[in-house]
């Protein structure tokens, strides 16, 4: 099976990701509140009719039908629609988040099935190597030059390496199961990676600035606005509402009446006034502590951010010095191994030796390995913060 690339997977999860749906939804339900704003107050209809009727010399009336719609004051609606377009933009930064978050933990596990796919390597190789030296311990058994016990201190460094080549495996169904779930696909899918990462000899510049057009923060501008819309609309319903209608009512037919039109229609107009408007006050008070409590938790967040951001950098440098000098060591290891190996050519060779440059050499090759995932885990890292 051939590798993946990282990018195509993270576009599978974008397509996949359950989160990914739920938070789109949200957005969508947020979006159509728009429309479920612009609408008038419910049409009042009265309908009246006399049941029992009294005996009156008077005309009396039949039924009455009246019909009445409160209006809001100007602008109240435009301001309903506009709060309620705030609320979803600041619902749109969501998937926005959730997506950059996505594709975070979808590097995050691939870069680890790569640490443990190339460590399974290096201990292949490893093995591969003692059984080269095993070899050589059995030859020099037979000529007396090495006891049976250097055989099996070969054969038990082998069994130990085997042991943590097992370990890995496991490792590897587990993370890779968890990558899986990410992509909304069965756990035990199979996913390969690339078989060999080097850490570059130059970091991509970047700045600190550079954090303001993070996401995360942008949200709280969103969430800043739709509370200045949110007092806006507060503004407006302050106004009194003004009601339009009319009243149709139909009279029996009496000699009194004399004239022509024994009905009657009477138009109607109703004022509503909030003259107790505690509540609009309380309510200007407490989008102004919002603002402010917006205001800090972004600040709070920016400073988050930029320790997360130091804490990268350091870790990402930390792993280039690492991988450098794990990189010298390594070159002395074989070059103490290509004296071992002359040694026995010459007759003599001490394979306590050979196991201690054997796990020094495992040693710094795993080392390495973890630089290198260490450095991508923390650009990725660094490239969600700051981009």
């Amino acid at each position: 099976m051939s590798a993946q690339e990282l990018n195509t997977l993270i576009n599978e999860a974008l397509e996949n990701n359950p989160e990914i749906q739920k938070v789109d939804f949200q957005y969508q339900i947020a979006s159509e509140k728009v429309n479920e704003v612009n609408s008038l107050p419910n049409t009042e209809f009265n309908l009246g009719v006399m049941a029992v009727k009294p005996e009156m010399e008077m005309p009396m009336e039949n039924f009455r039908v009246s019909v009445m719609q409160m209006l809001p004051w100007f602008g109240t609606i435009t301001a309903r629609e506009n709060y309620a377009a705030s609320m979803a933009d600041a619902q749109y930064i969501d998937i926005t988040i959730a997506k950059r978050k996505l594709a975070l933990a979808v590097s995050q596990f691939y870069y680890q099935l790569y640490e443990i796919s190339a460590k399974q390597d290096v201990l292949d190789a490893n093995i591969s190597l003692l059984k080269t030296y095993e070899q050589l311990a059995l030859t020099s058994v037979e000529v007396g030059k090495a006891s049976a016990v250097d055989v099996l201190r070969l054969q038990i460094r082998q069994n130990e390496l085997q042991q943590e080549k097992e370990v890995l495996i496991q490792q590897h169904t587990g993370i890779q199961a968890a990558l899986n779930s990410l992509l909304n696909r069965d756990y035990d899918v199979e996913v390969s990676v690339v078989s060999t990462m080097k850490i570059p000899e130059s970091d991509n510049l970047f700045s600190y600035d550079s954090l303001s057009i993070n996401p995360e923060l942008l949200k709280y501008d969103k969430l800043y606005q739709s509370v200045e819309q949110s007092e806006l609309l507060n503004q407006k319903e302050r106004g009194p509402m003004i009601g339009f209608g009319v009243e149709y009512i139909n009279q029996e037919n009496s000699p009194m009446i004399t004239s022509s039109y024994k009905d009657m229609v009477m138009p109607m107009l109703t004022v509503s006034i909030p003259i107790f408007n505690k509540k609009y006050s309380s309510q200007s008070k407490q989008n102004e502590l919002r603002k402010q409590e917006i205001q800090s938790q972004k600040a709070g967040r920016l400073n988050m951010l930029k320790a997360e951001l130091s804490k990268a950098i350091s870790q990402r440098n930390q792993s280039r010095i690492k991988f450098d000098t794990q990189e010298k060591n390594l070159k002395q290891a074989k070059d103490a191994e290509r004296i071992l190996v002359k040694s026995y050519e010459t007759g003599t060779i001490d394979f306590n030796d050979v196991l201690d440059i054997q796990e020094l050499q495992l040693k710094f090759q795993m080392n390495q390995i973890e630089s290198i995932k260490t450095y991508y885990v923390q650009t990725i890292l660094i490239n969600y913060l700051t981009s």
